[in-house]
């Protein structure tokens, strides 16, 4: 059956289709659906796992079992996952292991603009790079025969347009193959130094025949037009190429890009006057193609940076640029904010009036660094916060022990703060790190985590108590609050930081957009008592403005949270 499928979804029908039988995954843009729309299918078992290490390990052990598995995971998170990657290309499969890694060109909800294909070639795993939504399903069914005929893990790599875009698919029935035995074998599956030394030659052997493969495979293929110019490129670009010259380009689209062919390129160069790659962000494909002694225009005329389009690869390579109509008044700026009544606002607001140097961490709570309140001053990546006051603080000692803290989220804590807070409490510095709980993974759409006692289906599971762990971590200052009570994590905040011990706050609120969260009314401006100080403002609510030197409430978006009400000191917001 044919049907309109966002490019995560057409992945999730080609695992299902495949027979996938586990899923594991840590919820990342533009990864995130893949994972959201296999757990739809009752056939496959599906979980969040803390974070993509865990996630990949437990897609090996399932595929060590004899069941075909998956792990899914956005560009940054296969850094966390590469531990494990680098040696499961060692050890190998038993049935089909796929990984998806969806790139984010663009940054549009990432804190770098890595290109993974980089990855795949350190760890010397095939990847491969579909172009829409039909070439996702059927890329993730060939993958797991890739994966069980190369004795190899198959990463495929998405990014932000392909994963969030829609094509036409062609949908077709499940096919189950059966269970592959586990068998014991030290010498595959042991690496320690004595076995992984003879499993490298195995790896550099497979990496040569699938080099062969990738001559002639499925993946691959050349599409011939005018042969002035011949472009060699791939995921989206090959897209954006094929609109842009139609039949006044040949073009080598390559789905498979590690490893890249040699024989199939030198041949289509030979075709063609010149050649083009197009590739967004690093030269892999161009590097490539020097090597093997072949002149091409590549980055001397297309960035290093960003996402492409239509018109950018028409400008840059000499072909009309459509028009397009601008309109005639700009558009006033509209940066990115915390929702009105997130539960973070109150705190960022607290630790801001306190003049707190402020360790941040990766999360929609990321936002208490825009204005006004310009709270936070470090992010890094998932629990570096944690990791980095602990360093900070042993570095200034006095200097910043009574002045700085560290925030991060409940999910990112279970991602990756807990080791850091083990060396806080191993280590001993006088650190306050405030754990942002808002019940669920704001950032990517509200997915479950272990502190919330619900798995990916919303059913009952096992819960973790952030305050027993961390007491059980070491810490005898454990404090939780209310962020919407300013005077309450103004007091608890003083305190902590005054403390000569290490101390957690646990800021304790459900993200405002959650269903089952249920508001208050609209709060109302009394005019005759407001003095259009603008006291409120100063907590960035998307509710709040100012028109006539008065407040004015958008009653379509407040909740009713009553942190504005607190900083008012002359009555004029009204319950």
């Amino acid at each position: 059956m044919k049907q309109l499928m966002l490019g995560n979804k057409a992945f999730a029908r080609g695992l299902y289709e495949a027979g996938c039988s586990v899923v594991s995954s840590y919820p990342g843009t533009p990864s995130t659906e893949v994972t959201e729309e296999a757990a739809k299918y009752d056939e496959i078992y599906c979980e969040w796992a803390p974070n993509e290490k865990v996630a990949m390990e437990v897609a090996f052990g399932a595929s060590l079992a004899g069941k075909r598995s998956f792990c899914g995971m956005k560009h940054v998170g296969l850094n966390v996952a590469a531990d494990p990657l680098y040696t499961a290309s060692y050890t190998g499969v038993n049935a089909g292991m796929v990984i998806c890694v969806a790139d984010d060109a663009g940054m549009h909800s990432s804190q770098n603009e890595q290109d993974s294909r980089h990855h795949a070639i350190a760890s010397k795993v095939p990847m491969l790079e579909p172009s829409d939504s039909a070439e996702a399903l059927e890329f993730a069914k060939k993958a797991y025969e890739l994966s069980e005929e190369f004795d190899t893990p198959v990463i495929i790599k998405m990014c932000t347009r392909v994963a969030h875009s829609q094509s036409v698919v062609e949908t077709a029935d499940r096919i189950l193959p059966p269970a592959r035995p586990y068998e014991k074998n030290i010498a595959k599956y042991v690496m320690m130094p004595g076995n992984a030394i003879r499993r490298h030659p195995l790896v550099e052997e497979r990496t040569r025949r699938l080099t062969e493969y990738a001559e002639k495979c499925f993946f691959n293929r050349v599409e011939m037009g005018d042969t002035k110019l011949g472009i060699i490129t791939h995921s989206t670009s090959y897209q954006y190429a094929r609109e842009v010259f139609g039949d006044k380009a040949s073009i080598l689209k390559l789905g498979m890009t590690n490893p890249l062919p040699v024989q199939l390129i030198k041949d289509f160069a030979g075709k063609v006057d010149k050649v083009a790659v197009i590739e967004e962000l690093d030269p892999v494909i161009e590097n490539h193609c020097r090597m093997l002694g072949i002149d091409v225009i590549g980055k001397d005329v297309l960035p290093m940076l960003g996402e492409f389009s239509q018109n950018l690869i028409a400008e840059k390579l000499g072909q009309p640029v459509p028009e397009y109509k601008s309109l005639d008044e700009n558009m006033p700026p509209r940066p990115p904010v915390m929702c009105a009544g997130c539960p973070h606002r109150g705190m960022f607001f607290t630790l801001s009036k306190n003049k707190c140097t402020v360790l941040g961490d990766i999360g929609c709570y990321t936002l208490g660094a825009v204005a006004p309140l310009s709270a936070i001053e470090m992010t890094l990546c998932m629990g570096a916060s944690i990791s980095g006051i602990h360093g900070f603080n042993k570095a200034l000692g006095k200097e910043s022990e009574g002045k700085t803290v560290a925030v991060i989220g409940d999910s990112t804590f279970m991602h990756s703060g807990m080791t850091g807070l083990a060396n806080i409490a191993y280590n001993q510095s006088n650190s306050t790190v405030i754990i942002l709980d808002n019940s669920i993974t704001g950032m990517t759409g509200h997915q479950q985590n272990p502190t919330t006692g619900y798995n990916i289906k919303g059913d009952p599971a096992g819960k973790i108590n952030l305050e027993d762990l961390c007491r059980a971590m070491g810490f005898n200052r454990i404090s939780v609050v209310d962020p919407y009570d300013l005077k309450e994590c103004d007091r608890v905040l003083k305190e902590e930081l005054a403390a000569e011990e290490p101390s957690v706050i646990i800021s304790r609120r459900p993200c405002a957009l959650l269903k089952y969260v249920k508001h208050k009314a609209p709060l109302k401006v009394a005019e005759d008592k407001c003095i259009g100080c603008k006291a409120c403002m100063r907590i960035g609510c998307p509710a709040i403005s100012v028109k006539n030197k008065k407040a004015v409430i958008d009653n379509t978006l407040c909740v009713g949270c009553g942190v504005c009400q607190q900083m008012c000191r002359f009555d004029a917001l009204q319950g």
